[in-house]
């Protein structure tokens, strides 16, 4: 059975989608992967969507949760991605690491499509900077751990 990596926000509609999405891709072979928001906007945010599909991952089958439906499972770890999803974070069963990674909330960007886009893009690009780490870091300890 693979871990249970729960990456959690406030909205669960930009910013842990991205998480989700990019370590799912790094590392869901050893990894279970999933997100949700403590007051869930209801959907993901069409620019995280289409900023996730400029690096060819596909998130359409995503949706918006409360992180309520994760309290009866066993989470290896808690990764935080705002401020506030921090704050309010409850202890999950099993929950053996917490981890606070605050990234700037691209659903606050202003301006014309093109700009807000262009948050969107350089969100996406610190996110997947740090879970692709993240992962690698994952991958050298399951490595370690197997026997040669």
């Amino acid at each position: 059975m693979k871990p249970l990596i729960l990456i959690l926000c406030t909205g669960n509609s930009c910013r842990s989608h991205l998480a989700e999405a990019i370590l799912r891709a790094a590392a869901g072979d050893i990894l279970e992967v999933a997100s949700a928001g403590s007051k869930p906007a209801g959907y993901v945010h069409p620019l995280a969507l289409r900023a996730l599909a400029e690096i060819g991952l596909d998130a359409s089958a995503h949706h918006s949760k409360h992180l309520s439906e994760f309290l009866q499972r066993d989470v290896e770890t808690v990764i935080t991605v705002c401020g506030n999803a921090d704050q309010v974070c409850p202890m999950f069963p099993g929950q053996m690491n917490r981890y606070h990674w605050g990234f700037d909330d691209p659903a606050h960007a202003t301006g014309t499509e093109d700009e807000q886009f262009a948050v969107f893009r350089r969100v996406r690009d610190e996110i997947r900077r740090v879970f692709e780490a993240y992962a690698a870091g994952r991958r050298d300890g399951v490595k370690s751990t197997v026997p040669v």
